[in-house]
């Protein structure tokens, strides 16, 4: 199962999900790209040499309601899922709750081994031209916006994620 996520800058990453690890994530991340609810939205917090993180806000930083949370996939939870959170991994985002994974998500821009097994891994980037814009997105400017830290000071806008069979 493959995920396109394009920017509005004409950028593009792909990413192969894995069902079979993290069934409940992939299916919530694939109901909510087919339906169009992350178009539009931005990845509202990059930390370079860590990750890159969206799927939960638009460019004013309002965030976008709806989506319902899942049980988290990962070992604390007490799922088996292997997956490393190596650069290029997607994982589901997640407050300090196990299950309050909703529709914010993040890349792994380098192996950050600490995140292993404490949330839901549920994808990779394919290649190396998709964990480079991925990279590149995770050294944009940032500032504090509000109470958020680590905020693109020009917003880096998903135009749509699409994922097919």
């Amino acid at each position: 199962m493959k995920a396109t996520i394009k920017l509005q800058d004409g950028r593009t990453m792909t990413a192969e999900l894995y069902p079979d690890k993290a069934p409940i994530s992939v299916e919530n991340f694939k109901k909510l790209a087919n339906s169009g609810y992350y178009n539009g939205l931005i990845f509202h917090r990059v930390i370079e040499g860590f990750m890159i993180q969206g799927g939960g806000m638009d460019s004013s930083l309002r965030e976008k309601r709806g989506a319902k949370a899942i049980k988290g996939e990962f070992s604390a939870n007490g799922v088996a899922n292997d997956i490393k959170h190596t650069a290029g991994t997607l994982s589901m985002a997640r407050t300090n709750v196990k299950d309050s994974a909703t529709s914010q998500f993040f890349i792994c821009v380098d192996d950050t081994p600490h995140l292993d097994g404490q949330y839901a891994a549920f994808g990779r980037l394919c290649d190396e031209s998709s964990l480079k814009v991925a990279v590149d997105i995770s050294k944009a400017d940032t500032a504090y916006a509000g109470y958020m830290a680590d905020v693109p000071v020009t917003p880096i806008v998903i135009d749509s994620i699409t994922v097919s069979d």
